[in-house]
């Protein structure tokens, strides 16, 4: 048996041999490395509240000095809006209190409640414009009816009552509790509706506290007007029987017709005008 040989294979060029029994050599890491990294985080999170409360701070001290120069005196006041039944002057008057203030410190929201406690003003709207202007637009009341003896009732129901009620004398009156004026509006416009196409229009119409509704026609092309005891409830209904018998064998008389009951339930009751009597002239007497 023949013993093992070593043989000793000798270094790859270009490569040093290493030293028997020697240690490998280990690279040391950089002093940035080894020591441990600030943290700037906390920093971080206040740089942004610090920022802001300069610019807001900065923002202040701004306004504040440029405020006098910004802030001038109301040197106009512009109304606009298609006005009827009020004049300029009036509102003009009863803003005045309103006028001595700035631009910036100008009640609008003061104002606007002023200007729409004048009974003919159903809406104002107010703004500035810069530099030195306000802007008012207001919308009339549309009156439609009257609201018994004092007031007038606009196009959505609500009453208003001017000072002068003696021009609108030609208007429907209506009657009815405070708290029933959008409704008694509301079957009046119904009620016009239906009527019309006979040639009626409606001169008066009454909501009792019992509920019971009358109603009475305007003189007109169809003959002197005529009372409707409508009764409480199905006042379409109703108005529609009238419309069928009148069509049929009310329209040649109606001009003897008084009333017409139409509180029964399949049927209608006639009241007659009483024959007016014929007025004989005296004959004239010549005097010597």
């Amino acid at each position: 048996m023949q013993g093992a040989q070593l043989r000793h294979q000798p270094p790859a060029p270009g490569r040093k041999p290493v030293p028997r029994g020697a240690s490998r050599m280990v690279a040391k890491e950089p002093m940035s490395v080894r020591l441990p990294k600030a943290n700037f985080g906390f920093l971080k999170s206040l740089f942004w509240p610090v920022l802001l409360v300069v610019l807001g701070f900065g923002t202040y001290e701004g306004a504040q000095r440029l405020l006098p120069y910004a802030d001038r005196p109301i040197t106009k006041i512009a109304v606009q809006g298609d006005l009827s039944y009020i004049s300029q002057q009036a509102v003009q008057q009863r803003i005045a209190p309103y006028v001595a203030s700035s631009f910036f410190t100008i009640d609008l929201a003061g104002m606007r409640t002023e200007l729409e406690q004048m009974p003919w003003i159903a809406h104002a709207e107010v703004r500035r414009v810069w530099p030195d202007q306000v802007v008012i637009r207001l919308e009339e009341q549309l009156p439609v009816a009257r609201w018994g003896d004092e007031s007038l009732l606009n196009n959505q129901g609500q009453a208003f009552t001017p000072k002068e009620l003696a021009n609108y004398e030609h208007l429907p009156q209506l009657f009815g509790p405070q708290r029933a004026q959008q409704q008694v509006m509301q079957q009046y416009q119904v009620l016009s509706q239906m009527l019309r196409p006979l040639g009626f229009s409606i001169a008066r119409l009454e909501l009792r506290e019992r509920g019971s509704w009358f109603l009475t026609t305007g003189a007109g092309s169809s003959g002197p007007g005529i009372e409707l005891l409508l009764g409480r409830g199905n006042l379409v209904e109703k108005m529609r029987r009238f419309i069928a018998i009148y069509d049929k064998t009310l329209k040649d008389q109606i001009t003897n017709i008084a009333r017409i009951d139409l509180r029964y339930a399949n049927g209608l009751a006639v009241g007659w005008r009483e024959p007016v009597a014929p007025t004989t002239d005296k004959p004239a007497v010549a005097k010597n």
